[in-house]
């Protein structure tokens, strides 16, 4: 082999080698962008389970608040299922009734304030056509809650309890003198859209109640 040979050979080898160490150089950085968009991938996942950990925590808090405002009744007479509700906080008569599978045929609403605010603790009896109630809503001590008016023994109207304006039914107060079943629709409708009576005197803001109206009632009523 002559000395030309030998230097080509040389060079040869030489190109080979450079051509290896630049092929491991890049595998080299080829992998470590790899392992560096692999940790930025990892750092995304962990930050959005960390996300998704928290928005969870906030919704067994939410959960835990919504738990918190359920109150409990217990409900009795004619409905068709007797027994004890969980009921949404502000729930009213008229939701107890639903909720244990609506009233019975035999079932006198019109002795009940449907849309009475029923408060935790509280019990319902819900009368029958047959009878006369002088309580259907009672504390855990079972003190009555809301005042019913009693007909006289001859048949009038009005009685010895006064009717609670706020809470009284529309048959309880169709009971005063002088109030038939509109005005006493009327009375209802005027408490329902301000928020209940402050003053007895306030009946007269009510359409159909004028001056003498007032009179005749003003004895019988309470708040």
């Amino acid at each position: 082999m002559n000395l030309d040979n030998k230097k080509k050979t040389m060079i040869s080898i030489i190109l080979i080698i450079i051509l290896i160490i630049s092929f491991i150089i890049y595998l080299i950085m080829n992998n470590s962008e790899d392992n560096a968009l692999n940790w930025e991938e990892d750092i995304i996942m962990k930050n959005t389970q960390n996300e998704e950990n928290r928005k969870n925590k906030i919704g067994e808090s939410t959960n835990e608040i919504e738990e918190e405002e359920i109150i409990v009744v217990h409900i009795t007479g004619e409905v068709k299922k007797e027994g004890i509700l969980y009921l949404a906080k502000g729930a009213r008569i008229a939701d107890a009734i639903k909720e244990a599978g609506g009233e019975t045929d035999e079932a006198d609403l019109s002795q009940v304030n449907l849309a009475y605010k029923l408060q935790d603790g509280q019990k319902i009896y819900i009368p029958n056509k047959n009878e006369k109630v002088s309580m259907y809503i009672t504390d855990n001590g079972g003190n009555n809650i809301i005042e019913e008016s009693n007909n006289t023994q001859n048949g009038e109207k009005g009685g010895s309890k006064k009717v609670n304006i706020n809470t009284a039914s529309q048959s309880e107060l169709d009971s005063l003198p002088g109030i038939g079943p509109a005005l006493a629709q009327n009375i209802i409708d005027y408490r329902e859209e301000n928020g209940g009576f402050k003053s007895i005197e306030e009946l007269q803001n009510v359409k159909g109640i004028g001056d003498a109206k007032y009179d005749d009632i003003k004895d019988n009523v309470t708040i």
